[in-house]
């Protein structure tokens, strides 16, 4: 936009957000950053989702779009301009009426473990209970062959490091760990409580796990125009190649479905994208994993491609094995 802005360019945009800590704080982000860069004001408007009220485990919930549909439905009635999502949260089918208009910079996507006594996944002894909302995370930590114990947990992140014994700033808890995505923590500056950063050899991220996705309404130009300014190419390109994976093997974001892409700069100076993705049982007895690599332009065909291997190697079978 040049020049002075109009009235109709500074009328204020209405952000729909889910009312947890770690939604206000990553909606804020954005409506920070949008009016940083634009000068148009942004104000938050608190959505109740029923993944937010319901008390069941994410598994149970009817799987993806838990955390979206009631967002969705206030941008189609009007009542607010643009929602904030944790990218992972979406459903891979697109909205023909809805525009993901916007990916800004991506957070550290690997998962985290907080500890009791500050210990690392490797000094947890056999039988240690360690807490996790995500059937991934479960699959994963159980095919680590380690003997733990995997507990299904709920909540908000404090509600989740105060179940860790051992934490006097957290009070008396059940579990000997709990493992979380870093990104939240980080946004939500508890950072500090991460004993471990778990390398995705052994424990593969959530497609578009740290990443946000900013939509609005497909026929809404000037918000649409707006939000461009937040866009961040390698965070979509990622997150795009990544998500491929998941829509390709049909599955939700409670499936333990994983995948994690990397940009770097090819020899040519072009940008090449590397990706890895796996599908382990929820039980842990199994597992199939692989990476491909191509173009940052081809990102989509390079996720439906690595998902038509696994899918050869079994992944099927695998993402209903052990439940």
């Amino acid at each position: 936009m040049s020049g002075t802005p109009t009235p109709v360019q500074q009328q204020a945009l209405r952000l729909g957000t889910r009312a947890s800590r770690l939604a206000l704080t990553q909606s804020q982000h954005v409506a920070d950053a949008l009016t940083a860069a634009t000068g148009v004001p942004v104000e938050l408007v608190h959505v109740s989702t029923y993944g937010d009220r319901s008390q069941a485990a994410i598994s149970q919930l009817g799987g993806t779009g838990v955390f979206v549909t009631a967002l969705r439905e206030a941008l189609r009635a009007g009542t607010v301009d643009l929602a904030v999502h944790s990218y992972k949260d979406l459903p891979t089918a697109p909205e023909p009426d809805l525009a993901l208009a916007a990916v800004p910079p991506r957070e550290d996507p690997r998962d985290v473990l907080i500890g009791r006594d500050g210990r690392t996944l490797g000094e947890l002894p056999p039988g240690s209970r360690v807490g996790t909302g995500a059937p991934r995370r479960m699959a994963q930590l159980r095919a680590l062959g380690l003997g733990l114990e995997i507990v299904p947990i709920r909540g908000n992140v404090d509600t989740r490091l105060g179940r860790v014994a051992g934490r006097p700033e957290d009070g008396p808890g059940d579990l000997d760990a709990v493992v979380l995505a870093r990104a939240g923590l980080a946004r939500l500056g508890r950072l500090g409580a991460v004993t471990e950063v778990l390398d995705p050899i052994q424990v593969l991220p959530a497609p578009a796990q740290g990443a946000l996705a900013v939509e609005c309404r497909t026929d809404d130009r000037r918000v649409r125009e707006l939000l461009a300014v937040l866009e961040d190419p390698t965070a979509r390109a990622c997150v795009v190649a990544e998500r491929a994976v998941l829509a390709a093997l049909e599955a939700g974001c409670s499936a333990p479905v994983a995948a994690y892409a990397e940009l770097a700069e090819a020899e040519d100076g072009t940008a090449e994208l590397y990706l890895r993705a796996s599908v382990t049982a929820l039980d842990g007895s199994d597992g199939v994993r692989g990476s491909t690599s191509g173009p940052a332009t081809e990102a989509a065909e390079l996720g439906r491609a690595l998902a038509a291997e696994l899918l050869d190697r079994g992944a099927a079978a695998l993402m209903s094995a052990g439940r």
